[in-house]
């Protein structure tokens, strides 16, 4: 409890933020100082009684004993000895001493040296999850790419490098920019945890080779952009729905979509952008680069926004189309705002124009397609630790008010989202692959029941009824224990954890024989992709599509519902699990002060 150490309050500060002191004398806590000259004191008390000891110098037979020989010694002292009477007596003496030596070694307490902690099954999946973003690397791959059965692939692309999205040699911008955004932000939070599961060079390196190409799809480095990439290779390229072949073995130019009206894709480009440059601080001359970068694309995504815009979805991908806009300008303008500390920045996302149009926007589900609850708990986040009051407080409460309706919708007594028997929650209300958005929850309610954990706070009232903040985190274990395994099928969705998980992976890198030498072409591959066998190429830590509403999974290569992975799916799998994940780290909760790196006080 807080009054247990004397914490207090400090003028009309909200109990989520704000000074915390601690008056010692006031609550009659210990004084250092006053400790130290007490125990000064004892040591002085028992070395003068040391000191008036009387000195006694040694005895002569101590003297002789120093220079004799010990066979010597032995035998001046015979006469009295019991053991030297005669050599039986001797060895029953031996005997005697030795059974009593080996029964007082045999009753001492022995120091058994610390076991090496057992690693849970977060941490341990934890390195898998981040391996598949390796695997789905495009470009000229660097030498500690260690997925051996990838090669360098599309290096005749318009933009080298990247990402592949899921199973396909697809590089979708949108979704790819998002799951960059989610990698830095869990870096942001659990940066300790990264470093003692030794994954944060490994994260790190994940997020940059994805900001690199990002600032490759629109001219990052001037002033100024009119157009971005949104999709590469454009839908009427020939190597992409008509073929199943293995991303290496394409060797044509392919040229990318691009539009010059795309304002979600831009905002979350610039969000992935901002958000990597207080990952990469201590970089700064990328850091710098990547925060360039994010102001002019997100200026870009503004342009043009006057009283008339409807925040309509974006017009340039027919797979990954932003339903809204809105959602994206708050997300990005609050990563703006977090990356440079600018004032501005803070004004336009804390409008009450914006809130009211973000208001009617449906709210419960985190996705690459809707990015409102990510920044309700960020704009909560400055609420609870920063405190802003006024002329802010009452839209930031707002948000945060938005963030426990949905971190409440979560819990097992809502009726706003069913269960399956197993216990695995519906956010896309039983429609195919639906373990993207349970990842994504299960970080935001472990997320937000640390944030009241690090200020000391219990819970939150959903509907009238208390619920501490311990039910935020079971609630995220639960989903991801059932992803891990602990499902009616005892099935891992995550490929390569456990001892059973799929194993025709959705993916044409993974189930095509990769021979030196041998290749299949534009057609023929898809005897590969049709074939009831396991892949010849396990791509590690890949969470598929998932289970269907009634708990089944068809492990069939075919059927991408439900063996497919993708890039915004393993980014919200990777944060739950740094989220989730219990090491040898002195401190087990968030990083505090990291995301606020570039921020002041107003």
């Amino acid at each position: 409890m807080i009054s247990e150490f004397g914490l207090r309050m400090s003028g009309k500060h909200n109990i989520w933020g704000g000074p915390l002191e601690i008056n010692v004398e006031e609550h009659g806590l210990w004084h250092e100082e006053e400790e130290e000259e007490e125990e000064e004191e004892e040591f002085r008390r028992r070395r003068r009684g040391l000191d008036r000891a009387p000195y006694e110098a040694p005895s002569d037979e101590v003297k002789q004993r120093w220079l004799r020989r010990p066979d010597i010694l032995e035998k001046s002292k015979s006469s009295s000895s019991y053991c030297n009477k005669s050599s039986i007596s001797t060895l029953v003496c031996l005997v005697t001493i030795s059974a009593i030596i080996a029964l007082i070694m045999k009753l001492k307490p022995h120091y058994h040296p610390p076991s090496s902690p057992t690693l849970d099954n977060y941490t341990l999946a934890l390195p898998k999850a981040l391996l598949f973003f390796n695997a789905q690397q495009s470009g000229k791959l660097p030498l500690n790419n260690n997925v051996s059965w990838r090669g360098d692939s599309c290096l005749k692309d318009e933009q080298v490098g990247g990402y592949y999205d899921g199973g396909d040699s697809t590089k979708y911008n949108f979704p790819a920019a998002f799951a960059m955004t989610m990698l830095s932000w869990s870096v942001l939070e659990y940066n300790q945890k990264y470093e003692s599961a030794l994954e944060l060079h490994h994260v790190k390196y994940t997020i940059k080779w994805g900001t690199d190409y990002l600032l490759k799809t629109f001219t990052a480095y001037a002033n100024s952009t009119t157009t971005v990439a949104s999709q590469l290779p454009s839908p009427t390229t020939k190597h992409n729905n008509k073929c199943w072949i293995r991303p290496e073995e394409i060797q044509s130019p392919r040229p990318a979509s691009h539009c010059t009206t795309c304002p979600a894709l831009a905002a979350e480009t610039a969000a992935a952008l901002a958000a990597a440059s207080i990952v990469f601080h201590d970089n700064e001359a990328y850091s710098k680069k990547l925060i360039h970068g994010a102001d002019v694309i997100f200026r870009f995504a503004t342009q043009g926004l006057g009283d008339k815009y409807s925040g309509g979805a974006d017009p340039p991908s027919l797979v990954y189309n932003s339903s809204g806009f809105w959602d994206e300008f708050l997300w990005g303008g609050t990563w703006m705002y977090l990356a440079t500390g600018n004032s501005s920045y803070l004004n336009l996302i804390t409008s009450p124009e914006l809130d009211e149009k973000v208001g009617s926007m449906r709210q419960s589900v985190l996705s690459w397609d809707n990015k409102l609850p990510g920044a309700a708990l960020l704009l909560a986040r400055l609420r609870m630790f920063l405190d802003y009051g006024y002329p802010y407080e009452q839209v930031l409460k707002n948000y945060q008010n938005k963030i426990d309706d949905i971190v409440c919708s979560y819990l097992p007594n809502s009726r706003k989202f069913n269960r399956t028997k197993g216990g695995l929650i519906m956010l896309n209300h039983g429609n195919p692959r639906p373990l993207q958005y349970v990842v994504n929850a299960a970080f935001l309610a472990k997320l937000y029941s640390d944030y009241m954990g690090a200020l000391y706070v219990p819970g939150i009232m959903c509907g009238g009824k208390f619920y501490r903040s311990e039910a935020l985190e079971d609630f995220a274990r639960t989903q991801v224990d059932y992803i891990l395994g602990k499902n009616p099928e005892k099935m891992s969705y995550v490929v390569g954890f456990g001892e059973r998980y799929p194993e025709e992976v959705h993916h044409m890198g993974a189930s095509i024989m990769s021979e030196k030498g041998k290749k299949y072409g534009c057609g023929g591959g898809w005897k590969w992709r049709d074939r009831r066998k396991p892949n010849p190429n396990v791509i590690v830590g890949a969470m598929v599509g998932g289970p269907d509403k009634l708990d089944g999974f068809n492990d069939l290569r075919s059927n991408y519902n439900y063996t497919e992975p993708s890039l915004a799916g393993n980014s919200g799998l990777v944060a739950a699990l740094v989220a989730l994940s219990q090491n040898a780290t002195p401190n087990n909760g968030i990083d505090h002060n990291t995301i606020f790196y570039s921020v002041r006080l107003p």
